[in-house]
């Protein structure tokens, strides 16, 4: 067997142009009113394209990228976990689970009854596609809102309890589907129940003792380590211990059965409690904007272009179920509380999907083509993009003739 002939000159240029690029595409993104993540998602595509035509990316190459991605999905669950007031998260339950609880089941119906009914998908494909259709993108909605220095109206601050609770549990869904999915797919009808119910039980069981774990390190270890770190570091070097720390703890869920990524967002959550680690989030943003990107390269990187015309049909279905799914689930029992116009607005700030939802389909992609198929998978990305390009089109110009904080419907 011949060993590949790895071009370590090429592979280092191409990862620096990348880093270039990813800055040029935030800022060209910004400055029109687009969120990035779609930029880098045309980036990676446009990379596979060339690869396709030249042949330039070796498998070693493509590896590479593959671990720069997969420390992309690292910080960004890192950071959604860093953001996650848990404590603040249960004092909200009251008012914004019934919110959380109608959007997530409308939308998880709605996703399923395309996927697996209309169209005709397989049971865990459908599954994947359904659970990645009850997160939303907090990041996108949340830009637009405190562009319209409405983040702190009551409704703003409504949005945001909903939006996390809507990431949290799709991570939550996320790691139960990857411990049933196997199950699923090995079982028989008449063999079914048991093993289904057994791997549940036995994944909840590790995902409390992981939660504890995680809690008892935030109570009694982590502001003795953050603080003998400052001692000897100033930041932004101190934080890249934390940084450190989170990146162990994501290895060590993966090595006792989880993804990485569900470890990634408990550690962001052990340093969420401590006051002065969250101050410190700003030296932890040159390291999520180096990394970040990469997950969304890789998204288009592992877009087949032979597959994307053949998606786009079920990539419209999709992204009518997204859409209705998040602005009818979320807006109507939002309708009583907040009349029709704050309704109206929160429905359709919730409809972008972007990270969870893409991370929960990269996941899938990477156990095979039973889990996610190749067309699903660019149908999805088709449906992160539209959402997060339109969903600012169209909730811009409402907050602008929405009432403000003061007034009804605030």
């Amino acid at each position: 067997m011949v060993e590949e002939q790895v071009n370590h000159p090429l592979i280092i240029l191409l990862v620096g142009c990348l880093i270039v690029l990813a800055i040029l595409v935030r800022k060209g993104f910004n400055r029109a009113g687009a969120p990035p993540l779609v930029g880098f998602m045309i980036l990676g595509f446009l990379l596979n394209l060339a690869d396709v035509r030249f042949n330039f990316l070796s498998t070693w190459g493509r590896e590479i990228l593959r671990l720069l991605a997969e420390l992309g999905i690292i910080t960004l669950l890192f950071r959604v976990g860093l953001e996650s007031n848990i404590l603040k998260l249960l004092g909200q339950l009251r008012r914004a689970s019934y919110i959380w609880l109608s959007g997530v089941v409308f939308s998880a119906a709605v996703g399923f009854g395309i996927a697996y009914y209309m169209v005709g998908l397989a049971l865990i494909p459908s599954l994947f596609i359904t659970i990645a259709l009850t997160a939303t993108s907090v990041g996108v909605s949340v830009g637009i809102w405190q562009e319209a220095d409405a983040m702190d109206s009551p409704t703003g601050e409504l949005l945001l309890d909903v939006a996390e609770m809507d990431d949290v549990s799709a991570i939550i869904f996320m790691a139960l589907l990857f411990a049933l999915a196997p199950v699923l797919e090995n079982g028989t009808s008449t063999s079914l129940w048991y093993p289904v119910a057994s791997t549940g039980g036995f994944l909840l069981l590790k995902l409390l003792l992981f939660g504890a774990f995680c809690a008892l390190f935030s109570l009694y270890a982590e502001d003795h380590i953050t603080q003998w770190f400052e001692k000897i570091a100033e930041p932004p070097v101190s934080f890249l211990v934390v940084a450190g720390i989170g990146i162990i703890m994501a290895a060590f869920a993966g090595l006792i059965g989880f993804s990485s990524a569900i470890g990634a967002f408990f550690a962001g959550l052990v340093f969420s409690r401590d006051p002065e680690s969250v101050q410190l989030e700003a030296s932890f943003r040159p390291v999520y904007e180096l990394f970040s990107p990469f997950f969304f390269i890789g998204i288009g990187l592992n877009v087949d272009p032979n597959m994307l015309v053949g998606a786009l049909g079920l990539g419209l279905l999709l992204f009518v179920g997204a859409f209705l799914g998040k602005a009818i689930g979320h807006g109507a029992p939002t309708w009583a509380a907040l009349g029709a116009s704050g309704a109206v607005l929160l429905g359709l700030s919730m409809v972008p999907r972007a990270e969870i939802a893409m991370i929960i389909m990269e996941q899938g992609l990477e156990l095979g083509p039973w889990a996610v198929p190749p067309e699903a998978y660019a149908a999805m990305v088709l449906v992160s993009a539209a959402t997060c390009m339109l969903t600012p089109l169209v909730v811009r110009p409402l907050l602008k003739r929405w009432p403000p904080p003061q007034g009804e419907g605030a």
